[in-house]
């Protein structure tokens, strides 16, 4: 028999702003989205990059989607764009310090990850066998 899961106790107050649980929602929803944390991963290993070193660093992203990606970061606060008054001109992308703050947090999900690599193996491993 399987040992039952432990309680989660959350303690979040009766009168909790509606707007918070908004943001929280749609900040799941991002960090949830594929590209955005390629992206974000882009960025804080390799610092301000150009769109096309961006393309090229996040392996399989269209252009259309690269471009949406770096666009509701934008809106988000994630990133800064900056374009230079050059021709043609220069457009570079650097993550905010929300945007790092944002990419900590993820962290814990690649620690997670490796700590928990072999039990998710195991488990996978176990179903597939069924």
């Amino acid at each position: 028999m399987a040992n039952p899961a432990p309680a989660v106790s959350h303690d979040y107050p009766a009168d909790l702003d509606p707007r918070i649980e908004a943001l929280v929602t749609e900040a799941i929803g991002r960090v949830a989205d594929k590209w955005t944390m390629i992206v974000l991963e882009v960025l804080t290993e390799h610092g301000e990059q150009r769109f096309s070193r961006i393309a090229a660093l996040a392996d399989g992203i269209s252009q259309k989607m690269l471009t949406q990606t770096l666009r509701q970061m934008e809106r988000d606060g994630l990133v800064v764009r900056t374009v230079h008054p050059v021709v043609p001109p220069k457009v570079e992308y650097r993550l905010t310090d929300l945007g790092f703050t944002l990419a900590e947090a993820f962290c814990g999900v690649w620690s997670w990850a490796a700590a928990n690599l072999e039990r998710i193996e195991a488990a996978r491993a176990a179903f597939d066998a069924r």
